[in-house]
């Protein structure tokens, strides 16, 4: 009898070892693709920046660049900003169990939130400068820009089709970190003092 249960301890044992071992196997799967994920918008965000700061063009018409137009430069920050980040949260999320505790998830979620909005904002911005600039504005009698200064608009489309991917980077790395919180940790408690008993704040 003692040896059928070693047996079945032993045989219980292995089985946690191997799941263990499995669950290991996973989660450095994730690992590796968040970091991948991660570090694919670095080179997005410096191709979209060097673009814009490179974009200039001088005719008889006068000369244009970049600097001239605030979406533009709001665009090259925002880039810049997020390439540094991009770079910095692929390291971090590398290290084993680095993204383990409840602050750092948290902390992976927010920014994650904070990036996609700042990208995606200077993105839009950009992108409704460049219609005026191709369509100009009629009720205003302002016509085209882009007729002039083809060259100048080339590359700003450009620098801003590419913000455009690297928000959709950031849209799927959102939703990584959001069900990484959620899915880990359960939802904060309160306690109410009148039954004293404990109620999830998400449930309230």
């Amino acid at each position: 009898m003692e040896k059928n249960n070693d047996h079945h301890k032993a045989s219980h044992g292995g089985s946690d070892g191997a799941a263990t071992e499995k669950w290991e196997e996973v989660s450095t799967g994730i690992r590796t693709a968040e970091t991948m994920l991660r570090l694919a918008p670095v080179g997005l965000c410096v191709a979209a920046l060097v673009i814009m700061l490179k974009d200039s063009e001088a005719n008889e018409f006068g000369s244009i660049s970049y600097s001239n137009l605030s979406a533009f430069r709001y665009l090259v920050h925002a880039n810049g900003i997020c390439a540094g980040y991009s770079l910095l949260s692929a390291a971090i999320a590398a290290m084993p169990g680095s993204s383990s505790t409840m602050p750092r998830v948290w902390t992976f979620f927010c920014l994650d939130q904070i990036l996609t909005y700042v990208v995606l904002a200077a993105g839009v911005v950009s992108t409704e400068v460049l219609y005026l600039a191709y369509n100009g504005d009629n009720a205003i009698t302002w016509s085209d820009a882009c007729s002039s200064y083809g060259s100048f608009c080339h590359k700003a489309t450009a620098s801003v089709i590419i913000t455009f991917v690297v928000v959709c980077f950031y849209v799927v790395l959102s939703l990584i970190s959001s069900y990484k919180l959620f899915t880990r940790f359960d939802p904060p408690a309160i306690v109410d003092s009148t039954k004293n008993v404990e109620v999830a704040v998400f449930g309230s």
